[in-house]
Parts: C-alpha cells; sequence; structure tokens
C-alpha cells in the first residue's frame, strides 16, 4: 500500500512538473522595437503609429455614417481637426494631472511638448503618457465645440463618434503592448507575456490584450446594431453603449493589472477604476433613456 501511494505521488508530481513545463514553453517572450524607424532625432515609435492606425480608422468609419446620413460634406470636414486635439491634449493633460501632478506641475514644458530634459539637452521623446479616460472628456468638450460650429445635433454627433471609438482604443492598447506598459499582474496561465524590456524574466497577464481584443469586439457588435437600428443614431444610446462598455470592462480588467503610480499601492480601487465609474454610469444612462435625454435629440 505504501508503495502505490509512493508510485502515485511520483505521478502526479511528474504531472505537475510537465504542466509547469508546457506552459512556460507556451509563454511568450515579448520583446519588440520600440521605434519603427528613425530619421535623425525624430523616431517613429510603434506607438504612435497605432495611434495614427486607430485614429485614420475611426476617421473612415465616421465619414462613412456621416454619408449614409446624407450630413453634408461641409459639416464633417472640421470633424477630424476637433477630434484630434481634443482627444490628445485631453489624454495628456489626463495622464499628467491624474497620475503624475508632482512631476509634470513642475515640469510644464514636458506636459504640454513631446520632449524630455536629459544630461545631454532636450529630446524628442513623443508623448510618453496618454490617459484614455482624460481623452475621452477631451473628446466631450471638442465635440461640444463642433456642435456649436457647425449645429449638428449633439446626440448625433455623439452617436456616430462612438460607433467608430472603441476601434480606436483597440488600437491604443496594442501601442501599449508594444511599449510594455501598462502590465497586467504575474500569472503561469500559458498565454502570460514575459516583458524582457521591463527588466522581468516571468509572465505577467497580457492585460493590453485583454482590452484591445474585447474593444474589438465591442465596436464589431456596435457596428451590427446599427445595420440592424440605424435610427437609434441620435438618440444617445450608441453613445452610451460606447461608455458602458468600454469602461465596464476597464474597471473590471484593472483587478489583474499592476499598479501604474505608486499612489495607487494598497487602494481598493486604482485610479483608473474610480476613472471609470462616472463614465459607466452616464454610459448605462444614456442607453436606458429617459426625459432628460429627449430634450437633446433633434426636433
Amino acid at each position: 500500500m505504501r508503495h502505490k501511494e509512493l508510485v502515485n505521488l511520483s505521478i502526479h508530481q511528474l504531472v505537475n512538473s510537465l504542466t509547469r513545463q508546457l506552459k512556460t514553453m507556451l509563454q511568450i517572450i515579448w520583446n519588440p522595437s520600440l521605434e519603427l524607424f528613425s530619421i535623425g532625432n525624430f523616431p517613429l515609435r510603434y506607438y504612435s503609429l497605432c495611434w495614427i492606425i486607430g485614429l485614420v480608422l475611426a476617421y473612415l468609419v465616421v465619414h462613412r455614417l456621416y454619408k449614409d446620413q446624407r450630413i453634408p460634406e461641409e459639416k464633417f470636414d472640421p470633424l477630424a481637426f476637433y477630434c484630434f486635439f481634443g482627444i490628445l491634449i485631453g489624454a495628456r493633460l489626463g495622464h499628467c494631472l491624474f497620475y503624475e501632478p508632482a512631476f509634470y506641475l513642475s515640469h510644464p514644458i514636458e506636459m504640454l511638448l513631446p520632449i524630455r530634459e536629459t544630461a545631454s539637452g532636450w529630446k524628442m521623446v513623443g508623448y510618453q503618457g496618454l490617459a484614455s479616460h482624460g481623452g475621452t472628456l477631451g473628446l466631450m468638450i471638442a465635440l461640444w465645440l463642433y456642435v456649436r460650429r457647425t449645429k449638428v445635433n449633439i446626440l448625433r454627433v455623439l452617436d456616430n463618434i462612438a460607433i467608430a471609438t472603441p476601434i480606436t482604443a483597440c488600437m491604443i492598447r496594442l501601442g501599449n503592448l508594444m511599449n510594455s506598459e501598462i502590465v497586467g499582474k504575474a500569472t503561469d496561465l500559458p498565454w502570460g507575456f514575459i516583458f524582457v524590456k521591463n527588466g522581468e524574466d516571468f509572465a505577467r497577464h497580457p492585460a493590453q490584450l485583454y482590452e484591445a481584443i474585447a474593444y474589438l469586439i465591442i465596436f464589431i457588435i456596435g457596428w451590427i446594431i446599427y445595420k440592424k437600428r440605424p435610427t437609434r443614431v441620435g438618440t444617445g444610446f450608441f453613445f452610451g453603449y460606447c461608455l458602458a462598455t468600454i469602461f465596464i470592462f476597464r474597471f473590471f480588467v484593472e483587478f489583474c493589472k499592476e499598479v501604474q503610480v505608486d499612489f495607487e499601492q494598497g487602494m481598493t480601487l486604482d485610479m483608473g477604476q474610480w476613472l471609470s465609474i462616472p463614465f459607466m454610469i452616464l454610459g448605462v444612462a444614456c442607453m436606458v433613456g429617459g426625459p432628460w435625454l429627449r430634450r437633446f435629440r433633434e426636433s
């Protein structure tokens, strides 16, 4: 009987060992170059490229929506300008003020311009730090200014932008993956990523990839709903759908992420989760609708 127990124990240990080795073999060693190419002191980083692709895709989607709804071309033309600068300025200020206010309030030039002071002088580094919550708020303010200028109904504009937004969010998170930033917690799951650039030799959850996949699915579902119910554009439904789905997922995925800044250590909910809550509430409220929302619809 004792011999049989030892044999069973040895088999169990062998299976566990093989399972651990298999998981390790399947885990991805992640060490991509940060730059696609460089011209002098101006590098084109994959992160920047992902942002550009995401914005171009959103531009094409919204252009298609405006054509479907027969909104005049001259009212579409200024939209890209408002969106680009609203997202960029909002995302940059959001990161600087929400996550690193002490540093950036004492280095305002580095907050506003994509440069960093080094021992050898000023260096072009790109905007290293953009917050999605700030980008969302900046976009909403920019769209309000756009509506004041063009007189297009505010809910129609918000719904059209919201249909396209998840594809941009997807590309941004792929950019974070290329930067090996916003990483997840340690894991022994077989799809874990070993982020070599961070000086690590153990696997973490690829939280950036989780978000990218989720946002792509959110975009596909939103597009399907639009094709089946195009009359919902202008009701605030798609705006609410976008906010609710993105930020509810963002709230829960934060539980498998490492904290981004030191002050989040020991917090029950991190900064990203606290900032997600008002967007979640607003999103659900817009999806449900009601008299408060109908007053903003086209007459």
